[in-house]
Order: C-alpha cells, then structure tokens, then sequence
C-alpha cells in the first residue's frame, strides 16, 4: 500500500475536549508510524476558548485552516462559563457554524456494544447483544437552522426542508445500508408535520429508484424512540432529520452504556469530514485526567475510512480498541466496580497494540 499525506486540523475545543483529542491524536500518529504514512496536525480554536481568545466560538483561522484540511479531529465546545443562553455568542455556535461552512450535511453515529460492556449500560444484556446500528442523521438543515423570532409574548423557530437536502444525506444512508444489512428505517412525524410528508415522500423516491436493493420501513419518532430500548438489535441503518437525530442518537448512547464510547463522523459531498466523539465537554471532570478517550479514538478511526481512504488502519484501531476493553482496560464511566485506568493509560494501551 502506498504512503498518505494528510493535513488534520484538532480542535481540542473545551472542557474534556483537549485531554481525549490529544489521544486520538496519538493513536493517528501511531499508525502513520506502523504504515509510514505522513500527518501533519495543525491545532486551532472553537468553542469557549475561542470566544475567551478573540470573541468569536469559530474565528476565521478556524475555518480558514479547517477548509484546506484533509479531515478535522474535534473534542467537545461548551461548559458553565459560557452556558448563558441569552449570550450573543455561544459555544455551540462555533460548532454549528462550522458544520455550516464546510457543508457537511451527513452525521454518522454507528452505535454497537461491546461484550464486555453488557453490564455497563442500564438495558438488560439479553436486550442489548447483537446490536449494531448506524445512525443518519441531517445536520444543516430543519428547526435548528431555520429563521427566529422571539418577542415579549412568544417565540419560534421555524422548520424547513428542502427535496434536495433529504435526496442527499437518503443517498448516503443507501450507500451505507448496501454495504451492511441492506435495511434502512426512515424516522419522521409525518402524522402531524409538513416537513416529515416531504420527507417520507422523498425518502421512498430516492430510495426506490437508486437502491432498489434496500429494504425501507418508515417509523415515526415516538415509535422509534421507544423501540430503540426495546428491540435495538432490530435497526441496521436509522436515517433521519437534525433534531430528531440529535435526540435518538443520544438515547441510543445508553445502549453502548456510555457517551464516551460513541463516535461520529460529519460528511458533505466530498472526503472532508469531521470526527467526533459524540459526548460533550463533561466539565466536571476536565483536568483530572479520567475522561474517556475512546469515541474521540474510535472518531478517528472513523477519519482514516472515510477522509483518508484507509480502511485496514481504521480497522486496525477498532480492533485495539475492542481488544483493550475485552481486556479490561477501562476507564472510569465503564469500569462497573473494576479498576479504573487513566484518559492517558487508556491511550498508550491503543498506541501499544498498534505498535506491537
């Protein structure tokens, strides 16, 4: 296999944010070792620490930076400082922003469970094996983008789709599902919403005429939301729009029995995407060097598949992951009673299997 050069933009962001990308990034640099690949890491500012530095939560070096990248290692923007939700400038901002400007209109969130996690997440383990499922979610469009309003006396925010928004993040759902169970679940609210008609109606469109091979079912979302703790291991690939998705996903962080095993991946029409962890900034334990490493590594994973085209490498890091866990090597959000190790043991036992 030839060597890759890559340019990788980490954003360590705030709170938990710097101490699991740093990590990750360790973990990258262990495999452009073993492979003899080139990475080049640039670090930049978003979040709080951006808006604390130069006011703004994503400052044109950011985006200026994150656009010529190859692929951007994020950690978690947020905390007490700034969670005033009357702020004209928040930390979430940035992130949302960002999303925004590199048009990355596809979330991926697969969420599986580890054998050795089955006790470590509050469904009972004869409900949770065999559960592998990745979500789709839309991510620049509908409630959270669309136009404001608030008075002395009410508020909205209004919700809109368009055809080609749900043609797009459909084509990338079918894609997935071909190359998995061949079974995509399509969420909405279409009994009551407008924009769920729309996107149920182009949902089928898509589907049926590009990925005749693919098996679709609709659900509205109180049902899925319900049969996502019930019967998980029924969902191959979970298509759906912003909010709902926003929601789902972290409902379905408890059948892997923590936030901070839970990757993702932020995609547009091209290889440059955003990775992950899909945990916040956790603040409360920012510093103390006991935060979970493994979404952000298993994120970056996810950016050598998917941005660098290196799918025996990002095989080879979800393999040492699920090998350390087997072996014990927990953090303390998994450990259920056993010895907790370290954010940084965590790491090298990665580094390590990597390099043996």
């Amino acid at each position: 296999m030839s060597s890759v050069e890559a340019n990788i933009v980490v954003l360590g962001g705030d709170g938990i944010g710097p101490e699991v990308t740093t990590e990750a990034v360790r973990v990258l640099k262990a495999i452009a070792e073993r492979f003899k690949h080139t990475f080049k890491f640039e670090e930049h500012l978003i979040g709080g620490a951006a808006i604390d530095a130069t006011g703004s939560a994503l400052p044109a070096q950011t985006i200026s930076a994150c656009g010529t990248a190859d692929a951007v290692l994020l950690g978690a923007v947020g905390g007490p400082k700034w969670s005033d939700p009357n702020a004209k400038v928040r930390p979430e901002q940035g992130l949302l922003a960002l999303r925004k400007s590199l048009n990355l209109f596809a979330n991926l969130r697969p969420v599986s469970v580890f054998p050795a996690l089955l006790d470590s997440s509050p469904i009972k383990p004869e409900i949770l094996r065999g559960t592998d499922i990745v979500v789709v979610r839309e991510l620049t469009g509908g409630i959270y983008f669309g136009e404001k309003q608030r008075t002395a006396e009410s508020a909205s925010d209004l919700c809109t789709y368009t055809v080609e928004e749900i043609q797009r993040v459909t084509r990338v759902a079918g894609k997935l599902a071909q190359g998995r169970r061949k079974s995509i679940v399509s969420i909405d609210k279409a009994n009551v919403l407008e924009t769920s008609r729309l996107w149920r109606s182009t949902v089928e469109t898509v589907l049926r005429s590009e990925f005749p091979d693919v098996k679709l079912e609709h659900m509205l979302v109180d049902a899925a939301a319900m049969h996502l703790i019930r019967k998980p291991a029924s969902f191959d690939v979970m298509l759906t729009e912003n909010m709902f998705g926003d929601i789902l996903t972290d409902e379905a962080s408890m059948l892997a029995g923590s936030l901070g095993m839970l990757p993702s991946a932020s995609l547009g029409a091209g290889t440059l995407g955003v990775y992950e962890p899909i945990h916040g900034s956790a603040p409360d334990i920012a510093g103390k060097g006991i935060a979970n490493p493994y979404g952000t590594i298993l994120s970056a994973a996810m950016l050598l598949r998917h941005s660098l085209g290196l799918n025996e490498e990002a095989k080879i890091v979800e393999k040492a992951v699920a090998q350390a866990i087997e072996e014990g090597v927990l953090t303390a959000d998994i450990c259920a009673g056993k010895q907790a190790v370290s954010t940084r043991s965590a790491g090298e036992a990665i580094v390590n299997k990597i390099l043996q």
